[in-house]
Order: structure tokens, then C-alpha cells, then sequence
């Protein structure tokens, strides 16, 4: 079994800034990604990510900001998705 787009968009926003998520279901768990989830989502401009969240392996989930990166604990997709929203929000009020 391959793995499974589950959602993939990318958008371009009057501001410049790009969003742009993409999740896959994979074939089965693994000890990283016991979700069973690979997923990427990114908000900043060409070449400059502001926002992230991923699971890249080796690191497991967790999230970028302006520079920072810490470990995300992943609940489910709709809050993944919220959470990721809520900090693009913050960005463009604080930004």
C-alpha cells in the first residue's frame, strides 16, 4: 500500500505571503509518526518559512517560528490545522 494524500493546497495571499499544507496518511504507524501521518505546512514568503509544522524524520513533530524550532505535540489533523491558522493570525496582527 502507498500512502495517501489526504489534503494539499497551496495558497497565495494579497500580503505576498504563501500558505501551503500537505498531508499524507502513510501505509502504516511507525515510531516516529505513530499518527501514521507525514505532513508539512508552511507560511512565509519565497525562501523565508515564518511558520511551519512538520515531522520530518529524525525530529518528530514539531513546529518552526521566526527561527525557533520546539517539539509540537500532535492531537489530530482539525487541531493541527487550527493551530497552525491561530499562529498564522497572530503573525499578521503582531507581523
Amino acid at each position: 500500500m502507498k500512502a495517501q494524500l489526504l489534503d494539499r493546497r497551496k495558497e497565495n495571499l494579497r500580503n505576498g505571503a504563501i500558505v501551503e499544507i500537505t498531508i499524507w496518511r502513510l501505509p502504516a504507524p511507525t515510531s516516529e509518526r505513530p499518527h501514521g501521518l507525514k505532513y508539512s505546512l508552511f507560511y512565509g514568503r519565497p525562501g523565508k518559512r515564518i511558520i511551519g509544522y512538520d515531522n520530518e524524520r529524525g525530529k518528530g513533530d514539531h513546529r518552526h517560528y521566526r527561527g525557533r524550532e520546539e517539539p509540537y505535540v500532535f492531537v489530530d489533523i482539525a487541531t493541527l490545522l487550527d493551530d497552525f491558522q491561530q499562529d498564522i493570525e497572530k503573525e499578521l496582527k503582531d507581523g
